[in-house]
């Protein structure tokens, strides 16, 4: 059979290694298409579900929370802070061209993502065993910033290509550059050049030189490494290389870079602001953000109840009349409950712990403002007399630090003079448990043991606790609950407003009258007199063993103040003691505090009801209101733990909280500094205070009548 003329003889066939390479391609062409289609509908995709420009302009990196004081001054900024947003126009040159040369050199050339870029990053993961650059070009890094996080996933940098192709198809490259330098982070919390060059050198970024735009383009790598307040002259290398490399890609001339690096070392940066008292204030009130509002993204303006110049005063009382070696710590609490100034220490840089708000330290015969509370509740007056005897409560001993006993003083002597001997029979006579559950009722959130011994103060307490049951007596027996946070705004809307509750009332107003006049007297007569501020005031002093811990705590004019030095350590500090270094430092801080406010004469001149003429008690003596209790956060707490004493312990001058004073301030004997015929007694007393002569003193002891004993049972 004869073969046709245009037949292809079967050796001219091509080899079927070739026909194989060509379906290969074929295939793989095809698949390129379909993957470039895939792209291509995935980027027109992505874009149109991007945000408009203005919407992400104004998405924030992070919530910044600026602070301000009672009178409006920004004490504070915490977390991200912004700038002003510079349009493209309005950035200098200098600072786009060093961006772009360090950051992304091929930025005007490439649709989004850079393929030479990528390439070289994998060359360099094959020869150096692990990515050392990274290929991602501003547009990508604008994508991850914005839109995904910082992790290396393979599937996070193909989504973040995709963005990127999308953000160049949606804006022009001057947009995108625009974006960037409003956004990127430049470290110590700045975003944005204008948040930068105001941060490290002091004015907008309209203004940055050469120079200075080296340093903050450097700062993109590696912000922690590279920024000025962290190692400056690390700061200046890495500026050097930034114009290295603008000299390298012809953005300055090398006449330039020259000048440039002798500027970069001449470059004045302006110093981190220095950590005072103020944020021992702003760290205790900030966390309470938490249970107030819910907003998590937009910055924040909270406007808290600080006086500026009574946080000045306090550091410097603080500061002047703290023993060496020791720290100190106050709280000042406004009658509505605004604490007005706190210090939690002597020096917040090298100590940040809030001895203010956290420290647990036993507070010595401050604690008797419970004792004597649940005594007048009881139906004691303060003429009452009751002996100053040696006593002995389940094989517990206490002594006066005089180390004598007066025999018969009224309530106000043994008050003014912290008598321990009486405190102990007062507490025994009402009931351990019930002066347990008067502090508690009063705010005390520790735990209150029921131990003797507690009259004398040997369960650990908290300043703002402390400070907080004085202001509430202050506040005529209706409590005060500490707040720092008065409103809080975002985006011009206030979001909470922090409301004053005056509804819970602890004891009855003629009791909180009583125990003033008790207050009062310690100030003017006894341990307290070197609290003294030439208008009324009425205060307590607290020493507790060996001088570890020295307490004073009182009010004057509407102002509440506690104050507590001691070492952290808990190890004696001699000559301390409450109405000496503690007193002074009150009365340092609260001559300066109110003195804007009229003198307020206190409202002692009571006339007790009839006990049966008081049928509803209750309404006055309720159940603590655990609601109202917070921990050094002003979040609600359970009470901490604090350990019991043994049974049966001894407590004497060795081992109970003690009262400091001279031989003056011994009941029943004359100051050194008054006549010998000047005895001291009731009479005096009545004399110093400029009041009528008391009726004479009914019995040694007084019990309420059994027909108004307190039904409830002891807890």
């Amino acid at each position: 059979m004869a073969r046709s003329y245009f037949s292809t003889p079967r050796s001219a066939k091509a080899p079927l290694w070739r026909r194989r390479s060509v379906l290969g391609l074929q295939i793989a062409g095809g698949l390129a298409l379909l993957a470039f289609i895939i792209l291509a509908i995935t980027v027109y995709v992505s874009q149109g579900q991007l945000p408009s420009y203005d919407e992400l302009k104004s998405s924030p990196n992070g919530q910044m929370i600026r602070v301000h004081a009672a009178d409006g001054t920004v004490i504070v900024s915490i977390g991200p802070s912004y700038g002003e947003w510079l349009p493209y126009d309005r950035i200098p040159a200098v600072m786009r061209d060093a961006m772009i040369s360090v950051e992304d050199r091929r930025f005007r050339m490439h649709p989004g993502v850079d393929p030479i870029g990528m390439a070289r990053s994998v060359q360099v993961r094959i020869e150096k065993g692990h990515w050392r650059q990274g290929g991602s070009t501003i547009t990508q890094q604008i994508a991850r910033n914005i839109f995904l996080n910082s992790n290396k996933r393979f599937d996070r940098k193909i989504r973040e290509g995709i963005l990127a192709l999308a953000l160049e198809r949606k804006f022009s490259k001057d947009q995108v550059l625009e974006l960037y330098l409003n956004k990127v982070y430049f470290g110590g919390g700045a975003y944005g050049i204008d948040a930068a060059s105001r941060k490290f050198f002091g004015h907008g970024a309209d203004h940055l030189s050469l120079s200075e735009a080296a340093v903050i383009a450097g700062l993109v790598k590696a912000p922690s490494n590279y920024s000025p307040t962290a190692d400056i002259d690390a700061a200046r290398g890495r500026a050097r290389v930034v114009l290295s490399v603008m000299q390298e890609t012809g953005a300055i001339t090398p006449a330039q870079a020259q000048d440039a690096e002798a500027g970069v070392g001449a470059i004045a940066f302006v110093p981190e602001a220095r950590q005072n008292s103020v944020r021992y204030f702003t760290d205790w009130a900030l966390p309470q953000l938490e249970v107030l509002i819910d907003e998590t993204q937009r910055p924040l303006e909270v406007w808290t109840t600080l006086d500026l110049n009574m946080q000045r005063a306090a550091d410097a009382a603080i500061q002047a009349n703290a023993p060496k070696g020791a720290q100190g710590a106050l709280v000042s609490i406004d009658r509505d409950g605004a604490v007005r100034a706190m210090v939690g220490g002597t020096d917040y840089v090298t100590s940040i712990y809030n001895r203010a708000t956290q420290a647990q330290r036993q507070p010595g015969s401050a604690f008797k403002l419970f004792v004597y509370l649940a005594a007048l509740e009881a139906g004691h007056k303060v003429e009452d007399s009751i002996v100053d005897e040696p006593i002995t409560i389940d094989g517990w001993s206490p002594r006066n630090d005089s180390r004598r006993n007066s025999g018969a003083v009224s309530l106000r002597t043994a008050f003014a003079y912290s008598l321990n001997t009486v405190a102990a029979k007062l507490g025994q006579e009402v009931g351990f448990a019930t002066v347990a559950d008067m502090a508690r009722r009063f705010g005390i959130t520790t735990k209150v043991n029921t131990h003797p011994s507690m009259v004398l103060g040997t369960s650990e307490v908290r300043l703002i606790d402390m400070t907080r049951a004085f202001a509430s007596v202050g506040n005529k027996g209706v409590a005060v609950t500490p707040y720092g946070i008065t409103k809080v705004t975002a985006s011009g809307e206030t979001i909470y407003a922090q409301s004053v509750d005056t509804s819970h009332v602890l004891v009855a107003p003629y009791v909180a009258a009583q125990m003033t006049d008790l207050l009062q007297t310690t100030v003017n007569t006894g341990t307290g007199r070197a609290a003294q501020i030439g208008r009324p005031v009425a205060g307590k002093t607290g020493t507790t063993t060996s001088s570890k811990d020295g307490w004073f705590l009182g009010f004057s004019s509407g102002l509440t103040t506690g104050v507590w030095m001691g070492r952290d350590d808990a190890k004696p500090i001699p000559g301390l003691h409450g109405g000496t270094a503690p007193a002074k430092a009150f009365a340092t801080f609260m001559k300066i505090a109110v003195a804007s406010r009229p003198p307020e004469e206190f409202d002692t001149k009571v006339t007790l009801p009839e006990f049966q003429l008081e049928p509803d008690q209750e309404s006055y003596f309720g159940e603590a209101d655990n609601g109202l209790f917070v921990d050094e956060n002003g979040n609600p707490l359970a009470p901490g733990d604090t350990a019991p004493l043994p049974p049966g312990q001894q407590v004497d001058a060795d081992g109970n909280p003690i009262e400091s004073r001279g031989s003056a301030e011994q009941p029943g004997a004359p100051p050194a500094d008054k006549k010998d015929d000047q005895k001291l007694d009731q009479a005096w007393i009545d004399r110093v205070l400029g009041r009528e002569p008391s009726r004479p003193a009914p019995a040694p002891t007084r019990t309420p009548p059994a027909d108004r004993q307190d039904p409830r049972p002891t807890q």
